[in-house]
């Protein structure tokens, strides 16, 4: 999987987030953090900023590795089944705290196997919460969550990696099914934090669109695979508010899904950046003539060559078949600004779709 350079200094972050229209770079956050914008449209939108991050490093346990990030404090939209609630900056927060969890070997990455972290200082336990996976325009699918801490110094970041929940096929089968732990060290200064990049934006605030993906070398893309590249018959795609679902179909399922017949794999990607979308309930309609030759799930899915996924069997499929697919739970991760009013979000409720066999 190719890696990204990994963005942290202001000059980095003109170059790789670089957006149409008018924009201003402030080298601190010392102006503070623009308010949350208004008319936002029901969709992802242009956010009033975008910050940076700090690469605080990586450690591997078994199948796993985890790789940890900083950056200033963030508001964040949480996400508990059908309510979304705005998370503030508290005044004793100090850091934004991200991870991300991919596989050693094949270094794609591992939603929804829950993470925790603690944090220590010469032994004693500083701030310990359950950090929440999330959606960002510039990082996709990650782990965060702000952090109070003791001063400026040296700590130790304890990361604990759940098992994996999802569905494992082809050479994922039977993988990912313990829980382990990492520390990290982590070296805090206001100073260092202070040079993180924060961008403002101007003219595009509140429009229809995303920022670039940010650079990295140091972790794996959060994209899904390019349509040309998923494995199978790709059958069509449908936009449900800004998540693109493609259908692709396989002639028998792969190792690890039980039945016989034909595997509708649904790969759910952000409509711009290609961003994974984890943690969705689906299920879906296969009528054919009107009447339905499969009425279902469809369930989470982590395969090596489709990707995170959403899949069911059914029976066969054939021309004219019509598939209808319908969110029964919007995508249970907290969004960064940009992402709360789409994916379900803020505005409510994910259209079904309809995608027709070939």
């Amino acid at each position: 999987m190719k890696r990204r350079e990994l963005l942290r200094t202001g000059a980095a972050l003109s170059g790789a987030l670089t957006l149409a229209g008018c924009s201003s770079l402030i080298e601190t956050r010392a102006a503070g953090v623009p308010p949350v914008p208004e008319n936002r449209p029901d969709g992802v939108y242009y956010p009033s900023h975008v910050e940076g991050m700090e690469m605080v490093g990586t450690a591997s346990s078994g199948d796993y590795t985890v790789g940890l990030m900083y950056s200033y404090p963030h508001r964040f939209w949480n996400v508990n089944g059908e309510s979304v609630a705005l998370t503030e900056i508290d005044a004793d927060d100090a850091v934004h705290l991200m991870a991300s969890v991919w596989d050693t070997d094949t270094e794609a990455i591992l939603p929804d196997t829950g993470l925790s972290a603690e944090i220590y200082r010469e032994g004693s336990l500083v701030s310990q919460e359950a950090i929440y996976p999330m959606l960002s325009q510039p990082m996709g699918f990650h782990y965060g969550a702000n952090f109070g801490l003791d001063g400026e110094g040296e700590y130790t970041v304890r990361l604990s990696v759940g098992a994996m929940s999802t569905r494992r096929t082809g050479a994922f089968e039977g993988r990912f099914a313990d829980p382990t732990t990492v520390e990290i060290p982590f070296e805090y200064s206001e100073a260092a934090k202070e040079d993180i990049a924060f961008r403002t934006l101007d003219d595009q605030v509140s429009t229809p669109g995303a920022v670039d993906a940010m650079a990295m070398t140091a972790l794996p893309d959060a994209v899904a695979p390019a349509e040309s590249a998923l494995p199978g018959r790709v059958l069509g795609s449908a936009t449900s508010d800004d998540a693109r679902l493609i259908v692709t179909a396989l002639d028998t399922p792969p190792a690890g899904v039980d039945g016989d017949g034909t595997y509708l794999a649904v790969s759910a990607r952000t409509r711009y950046n290609r961003m994974v979308i984890p943690a969705m309930g689906l299920s879906g309609r296969l009528a054919r003539n009107g009447e339905a030759v499969y009425d279902g799930a469809f369930e989470r899915t982590l395969d090596p060559d489709l990707g995170y996924h959403y899949g069911a069997v059914v029976d066969d499929i054939a021309s004219g078949d019509e598939l209808t697919l319908s969110v029964t739970v919007q995508p249970q991760t907290a969004r960064h600004e940009g992402y709360e009013t789409a994916f379900g979000g803020l505005m409510g409720g994910m259209p079904d779709v309809t995608v027709a066999v070939p």
